[in-house]
């Protein structure tokens, strides 16, 4: 087995694992878009590539388990390390420690924390098997790349094991203020796992800066260097702008570097996916369907934290206000449980459904229904047809680390209209700017933001349109990738067959 100059170390495998004739086949995902192609795009980058995921098996299984596969596709060929978790550690790791204890807190939502069930000693357990089977992967000065807040104790560990290795680090979600992070018990082994790092990247700058406001909470941390924040990732006003962000850290006689780059929307495939045949189809049935009426779409995860509570009941709110519109518009919103096991979900689930059936009950005629809710994933190629019917995208999460189901939507609007109403607490804010940005924990400001983008002249749609696509087409998943390959300083492999791949 060759070892790897990066190991990227993320929870999901990345391929699509199915079974054909009885036999395991490892699919490569049909579409481009998302964060595991993104990250695949890397492999690129480097002459081996390892990849370190988990995989839950019957514990009776393990001995006949191949921990470790290599995979040729598209990418290049590259090895997949998997963890062999037992349903207990699954359960345990991630739906009890990482969504019920650290989720609520990284978003903001201290009465939704759960303490009690926690079993951290598993946490470090899973944490430390990830550590692990990342060290094995890596040659000698290698880069390890490790992904989001449910590993934030492999680094330590890692630098621990082999001091020798590069390590980097990336948060998906938001981070908060140290008065809410610092609610953790675990707080000080979490921070002190993250000061291991060479490198810690954020989404946008305030992620960044209240990540260094906490780790100096807690630690000896020094700000070596101070970097105004470039004006795209900082309107004046808006709710997450950060004006200056710390770049360059000391802390025990070690230097880290502190990054923040929002990861992009594969906008050439959108694009792409736009001028298919198949595409144009679909948007003409979607039109016949919709018969002349205008279309609200709302994509999203079922979550407490997405706000799709909160902007049902402003539809609800807004049919009540505005009778002329009854008949007139339609709403699709998709409410899709990724842990449909766990009842802080379910429960979610429930009242989303119920606020649906009622808004149908009250205002749907034998001829029109206002509102379509689907809790089935759309395939994404389907979902761009329906982004290029939407005169309006209603994204209004009451917390969000970034959000790409706003920047698709743009992406997917090229030379068209269109509005796009986006809650100023989404990472995506502070770079589409030109939405109709508005506060979803404000039911004023929820209607006149739903109200405006209705209302919104065709000239003033093209208009923000058009600016807020120049920043989703500059600003593309191949110009973050490009980024972080700068950032980890990482040789260049002479035959870039992606898009990193793409300059």
């Amino acid at each position: 087995m060759s070892q790897s100059n990066l190991v990227i170390v993320y929870h999901r495998q990345p391929y699509e694992e199915v079974v054909e004739n009885g036999k395991t086949i490892y699919r490569e995902h049909a579409s481009p878009n998302g964060i595991v192609p993104t990250l695949k795009s890397f492999f690129s980058t480097v002459d081996h590539a390892s990849w370190v995921a988990w995989k839950q098996i019957d514990p009776s299984r393990k001995k006949k388990f191949d921990r470790v596969v290599d995979i040729s596709d598209s990418y290049g060929t590259y090895t997949v390390s998997r963890l062999p978790l037992t349903a207990q550690q699954v359960k345990s790791f991630y739906h009890v420690t990482s969504k019920e204890a650290l989720w609520p807190i990284l978003h903001s939502f201290p009465e939704k924390y759960n303490y009690d069930p926690v079993d951290w000693a598993t946490f470090r357990e899973v944490n430390r098997l990830f550590a692990e089977a990342a060290v094995e992967e890596a040659v000698e000065g290698a880069t390890v790349w490790v992904h989001d807040y449910n590993l934030w104790l492999v680094p330590l560990y890692v630098r621990q094991m082999r001091p020798d290795l590069r390590i980097a680090f990336f948060h998906h979600t938001p981070f908060p203020a140290p008065s809410m992070f610092n609610i953790l018990p675990w707080r000080e082994e979490i921070i002190d796992s993250l000061l291991a790092c060479d490198l810690v990247g954020f989404h946008i700058p305030r992620y960044a800066a209240s990540f260094v406001s906490t780790a100096r909470s807690l630690k000896d941390v020094e700000i070596l260097e101070e970097t105004p924040v470039e004006e795209s990732l900082t309107p004046c006003g808006a709710a997450l702008s950060e004006p200056v962000m710390p770049t360059r850290l000391r802390h025990g006689g070690r230097e880290i570097r502190i990054d923040a780059f929002p990861v992009g929307a594969n906008a050439s495939y959108i694009r792409e996916l736009c001028q298919r045949e198949v595409t144009r189809q679909r948007e003409e049935a979607i039109r016949k369907d919709l018969d002349g009426k205008r279309f609200i779409i709302s994509v999203g995860r079922t979550d407490y934290t997405k706000g799709t509570r909160d902007m049902l009941l402003a539809f609800e709110r807004l049919l009540e206000r505005r009778p002329e519109l009854l008949g007139t518009l339609q709403l699709l919103v998709t409410s899709v449980s990724s842990n449909p096991g766990m009842s802080v979900y379910r429960n979610v689930q429930r009242e989303i459904e119920q606020i649906a059936g009622r808004i149908n009950g009250r205002f749907a005629t034998l001829s029109w229904q206002p509102l379509l809710l689907s809790t089935r994933a759309l395939p994404f190629e389907e979902l761009v047809a329906y982004y290029r019917c939407a005169d309006v995208c209603w994204i209004t999460p009451l917390r969000d680390g970034l959000n790409l189901v706003a920047k698709e939507y743009v992406a997917a609007r090229r030379g068209m209209g269109g509005a796009l109403v986006l809650s100023e607490f989404t990472g995506a804010a502070v770079e589409l700017s030109s939405a109709v940005l508005t506060n979803p924990y404000s039911t004023r400001a929820m209607d006149a933001a739903i109200d405006a983008a209705l209302d919104m002249s065709e000239d003033e749609q093209r208009r923000r349109m058009d600016a807020m696509w120049k920043s989703v087409e500059k600003y593309d998943s191949t110009h973050w990738a490009r980024h972080i390959v700068n950032r980890f300083e990482l040789p260049r492999h002479a035959n870039d067959a992606h898009a990193v791949a793409a300059e």
